[in-house]
């Protein structure tokens, strides 16, 4: 593109510390321009349903892209978005990890900041993501009702098959058909047994606004 600018979609699934991931052809524009000069800018938005989009928050990241063989990207990656496993081992393509150096959010109305990419990060927690994998399986083989509660009672969703496909130091991601949520820790876990503690005290937490909720009405 001699230097030009080029947008494009994608889709983004984050590591442990939300470092931005992604899965793209090496035949496609934007990783063509890639090659050429590694900057890029990745525009998120929750603006959705809005009457006045423009009052909703969004921020753009920007970093370097660098091609990654760890295993953890891919899994995370598929994990999030398990439709591209059909095209996730093509010869085209590679996974890309997002250095980030800066983000420029827009939080609302008069509400603008710049940020620092170790500002915008979180915390990476090496003993936690060595167990990641053992944690989501044992989850959803064994604790199938603890994801129900997870999913209805604390995130207000509706019931469904709900599975655990992440668990990071600030909390889990869910999925259940294409609907996908996030549900925070009440603090920063680093091990598997802070995080089984952490679990254990949001099943608690759901009875007990169930059991409020059931003495309500």
């Amino acid at each position: 593109m001699n230097g030009a600018p080029y947008a494009s979609l994608v889709l983004v699934a984050v590591d442990h510390d939300a470092t931005p991931i992604l899965l793209i052809s090496q035949l496609a524009e934007h990783t063509r321009n890639l090659a050429a000069d590694p900057r890029v800018a990745l525009l998120f938005e929750a603006t959705e349903g809005l009457e006045e989009p423009l009052t909703g928050p969004r921020v753009t990241v920007m970093g370097r892209a660098e091609i990654t063989g760890e295993p953890r990207h891919r899994e995370r990656f598929l994990a999030r978005h398990p439709g591209a496993a059909v095209y996730a081992g093509f010869k085209d393509f590679a996974f890309y990890r997002i250095a980030v150096e800066r983000a420029h959010l827009v939080a609302g109305f008069g509400r603008i900041h710049w940020i620092e990419g170790k500002d915008l990060l979180g915390p990476f927690a090496p003993a936690l993501a060595e167990r990641e994998a053992g944690i989501v399986e044992h989850m959803n083989s064994d604790h199938a009702d603890a994801l129900q509660l997870y999913a209805t009672v604390l995130l207000q969703q509706p019931a469904g098959p709900w599975r655990m496909t992440g668990c990071d130091p600030e909390g889990v991601d869910l999925r259940c058909g294409l609907r996908t949520a996030r549900l925070d820790f009440g603090q920063i876990v680093t091990d598997a047994d802070r995080a089984r503690a952490e679990l254990l005290r949001l099943v608690r937490k759901s009875r007990e606004v169930l059991g409020t909720r059931n003495s309500a009405s």
